[in-house]
């Protein structure tokens, strides 16, 4: 009888396995956007919640009928999947945390711990490596990240020994690129998060401005789409520093209680016992808020890597069709630049600005080609056409790969918040003016980076300057300048980052007393993180405006479109000023024009 009912037990085991596994592999390639898929995933979740609530409730008898453990962590580890791509859809910082919770369990549960015997398993444990780090970085569990690194690096090499036979050569590569993903990303351990803090980035005695602000329209970010592309970029997985960097800076740190885990206990069916919003007893209920109270909702984001044009245009098509009332869409490009021009019959399709002759276009073309750079720089800002130039979002010489101002034009029947870090930026000026029924925000990059040593740095090992002063701007200016903090300096840095703090807090309130501000700009003040992003651009246009003579301005300095008040320019005292405090605190005075 024992032997029969453990039979059942199997049997109904297994047939969970497969209607999970069946209904997993039907999400798995789903894209990260559009609002319409997300009623499956509650099916998904439902079918693994009563596959794990099972093999808790029967684990002697599976085990005594062959059940093994790294089958354990094939379960833990599609749940902790399913968890991360449901934060890559939604933005949830809920999501993120348990699939750290799961991962993290099957990490100190050594779930697959022994099992070399078969190469098919041992890709399993790889995999779940790769995914714990990936998410390990999202959340900087820096300490866990250094952790995963060593104990990835070594099951590559006991792989390498163990299956002789078989090519690794992708998993050393995956290997070299977290490790220089984090070399780069290095910060101090001084730095303030990437995320929104309210602790660092709400300024309270601006608080009474931005309530009485009001503008004809109150826009608020809803969806932001991010790309990037340079060769040899820094990266790991499919995500690039500049879209790791950006990604966070357009979320809210959560606080400190929502972080809080109590502690875990194990118990010997190897379930945890754990009570906290994270809960170690797995227990997946999407019906259960574990939003953090204090915080609004993070806007969601799609990161889109190495797509060609037209899937981009999708993607953002997508988007706008469905972005909600009221609100503004960020898009964030970064890649490199080049001056081409499209077929009049992609003019046309785009529903952009079409050429007026196609002789004249040929003959600056040429021109263009045989001019000197400082030349090259002053015709990509001053360029009125739509399709003069444009951004590789993959290698040169594939036309799929060409992004043109023009592209965009379609999208301006809806709220735009359009960020270019390029060496071609400037190109997308022409959009101001050619919108489709909204005005479109642009914080356009600088065409070339600044540097105190340029030999010492190369923007493919460091990522793109302008996006790091948009979402680390002290980093950026030590970069800058060739400064490097010791953590043992606490003081000095900290001092810096409050210099900062003030400098942005009597920035707000001149933005929002302004009578000169743009509507483009005064509908998504009132948004904080589009409100950091505009005070942190003020910042990185002002340092290197002194950081550079007016006549390498064209070419050095980042511009937005339309401009900004006066009030906050580099010339005005206020915001020169705050530069020059900064450069005096930390005794790099010398790098910056003080008249």
């Amino acid at each position: 009888m024992s032997t029969t009912a453990d039979d059942d037990v199997s049997k109904t085991f297994r047939a969970l396995v497969e209607s999970a596994d069946r209904k997993f592999a039907r999400v798995r390639d789903v894209p990260a956007y559009g609002r319409a898929q997300n009623r499956y995933f509650h099916k998904v979740f439902k079918a693994y919640m009563r596959l794990w609530k099972f093999q808790q409730e029967n684990r002697a008898r599976l085990v005594e009928s062959g059940l093994q453990r790294w089958e354990i962590g094939e379960i833990a580890s599609r749940i902790g999947q399913l968890y991360f791509g449901q934060y890559m859809r939604s933005s949830e910082a809920r999501f993120l945390l348990e699939a750290y919770v799961f991962y993290e369990g099957i990490l100190n549960r050594g779930y697959f711990l022994g099992s070399v015997k078969e190469i098919t398993i041992r890709y399993k444990e790889l995999r779940f490596y790769a995914r714990f780090l990936l998410v390990s970085l999202l959340l900087n569990r820096h300490e866990m990240v250094r952790v995963l690194v060593e104990k990835f690096r070594a099951l590559v090499d006991d792989s390498k020994a163990t299956f002789p036979e078989t090519n690794l050569k992708e998993w050393k590569q995956v290997v070299q690129e977290v490790v220089r993903f984090i070399r780069t990303d290095a910060s101090s351990a001084n730095a303030r998060p990437l995320r929104y803090c309210a602790k660092f980035d709400s300024h309270p005695d601006t608080l009474p401005y931005i309530a009485r602000f009001h503008a004809k329209k109150v826009l608020k970010l809803q969806d932001a789409v991010l790309t990037s592309y340079h060769r040899n970029e820094v990266k790991f997985a499919e995500l690039t520093l500049d879209t790791y960097r950006m990604l966070q800076c357009l979320e809210w740190e959560p606080s400190g209680s929502f972080y809080q885990k109590r502690p875990v206990e194990s118990i010997e069916n190897g379930c945890l016992n754990d009570h906290s919003v994270t809960s170690g007893l797995i227990d997946i209920n999407l019906a259960v808020d574990l939003a953090d109270p204090i915080l609004p909702p993070n806007p969601k984001k799609v990161i889109v890597y190495r797509p060609t044009v037209t899937h981009l245009i999708a993607v953002i098509a997508t988007i706008c069709e469905e972005l909600p009332v009221d609100s503004v869409m960020l898009i964030y490009i970064s890649s490199s630049g080049t001056a081409g021009f499209a077929s009049d019959s992609q003019g046309e399709s785009s529903g952009g600005s079409r050429r007026s002759s196609k002789n004249k276009t040929v003959t600056q073309a040429a021109n263009d080609t045989n001019s000197s750079p400082e030349v090259h720089d002053r015709k990509i800002g001053c360029s009125d056409n739509c399709y003069d130039y444009h951004l590789s979002l993959g290698p040169r010489g594939n036309g799929s790969n060409n992004l043109y101002p023009g592209d965009l034009i379609p999208f301006t029947r809806k709220p735009l918040f359009l960020v270019i870090d390029s060496d071609a930026s400037h190109a997308f000026k022409v959009l101001h003016g050619a919108e489709r029924g909204e005005s479109v925000a642009l914080l356009l990059s600088p065409l070339r980076p600044s540097f105190k040593s340029p030999s010492r740095l190369d923007m493919t090992q460091s990522g793109s300057q302008f996006t790091f002063f948009l979402t680390a701007p002290l980093q950026a200016f030590c970069q800058l300048v060739g400064l490097t903090f010791p953590d043992q300096e606490t003081d000095v840095y900290e001092a810096a980052e409050n210099i900062i703090s003030t400098a942005f807090s009597k920035w707000e309130v001149i933005l929002c007393t302004s009578s000169s501000l743009d509507l483009v700009w005064a509908q998504v003040l009132s948004d904080p993180l589009l409100r950091r992003l505009i005070l942190r651009f003020i910042l990185c246009r002002a340092m290197l405006s002194l950081f550079h003579p007016p006549e390498e301005s064209d070419s050095r300095v980042p511009v937005c479109v339309p401009d900004l008040p006066k009030s906050v320019s580099p010339d005005s005292e206020v915001v020169r000023s705050t530069v020059l405090q900064l450069a005096d605190h930390l005794n790099v005075s010398g790098c910056f024009m003080h008249t």
